[in-house]
């Protein structure tokens, strides 16, 4: 007879602890996302090179040896804490693509968005681009990729509004990428503790659509 688990009343041929519902491999998921949130927040509020192991596991609840199931360590956290928020960002730009009419109502939106989306939660600039981001090698590595990928996604936004692509392009779109992520990161060291103003939030959108425009209108 196949054993059954008492817990969950359910037949399986390997038994898995239920806890609250959850099975392990479901509680390690919900460890790594608690790793992950505290990241977050101790990195945009210390700085990466300010906060240890340790803290983040006791800020996450969780154990040391749990840590090591999910990461080999701090710039692994730091690169999938990254790879989150870059993921969740083209998400929220490819829906704003599939809804504009034109390129201009397009470029806006999208603009808009970009601007939303890492400053909504300014934790999310800090760690992404400010005082909280990591330096290092492998962290540098997952920036530059971060930026290939959305040069890749204005490329492709360009091509649909009927520009036809040389090499050349490919720098100025890096160049773009690069400026527009950096316009962010000076802004937001101006960035008050309460958090900013939504007159910040628009000075920043308009600081973006004219560096923008101006690499649009001259490439």
């Amino acid at each position: 007879m196949t054993p059954r688990n008492s817990t969950s009343g359910k037949t399986t041929g390997k038994q898995q602890r239920v806890i609250r519902g959850l099975d392990a491999d479901q509680r390690r998921e919900q460890r790594r996302q608690a790793l992950l949130d505290a990241a977050l927040e101790l990195f945009a509020a210390q700085g990466f090179v300010n906060t240890s192991i340790e803290q983040l596991c006791q800020h996450a609840y969780v154990a040391t040896k749990s840590f090591y199931e999910s990461f080999d360590g701090r710039d692994d956290l730091y690169g999938t804490l990254l790879q989150q928020i870059t993921d969740r960002a083209f998400a929220r730009l490819a829906s704003v693509v599939d809804e504009a009419p034109d390129e201009e109502t397009s470029t806006r939106l999208l603009l808009a968005e970009l601007a939303h989306t890492f400053v909504d939660d300014v934790r999310i600039a800090q760690v992404t681009f400010g005082q909280g981001s990591a330096i290092t090698p492998a962290a540098e590595r997952q920036r530059r990729e971060n930026r290939r990928a959305a040069a890749a996604f204005v490329e492709d936004l360009w091509v649909g509004y009927g520009t036809v692509l040389t090499e050349r392009y490919h720098g100025i779109v890096i160049g773009l990428i690069g400026g527009l992520f950096d316009i962010i990161a000076d802004w937001v060291l101006d960035v008050p503790a309460a958090g900013p103003t939504p007159a910040m939030v628009e000075e920043l959108i308009t600081r973006l659509s004219d560096f923008y425009d101006a690499v649009r209108n001259g490439s």
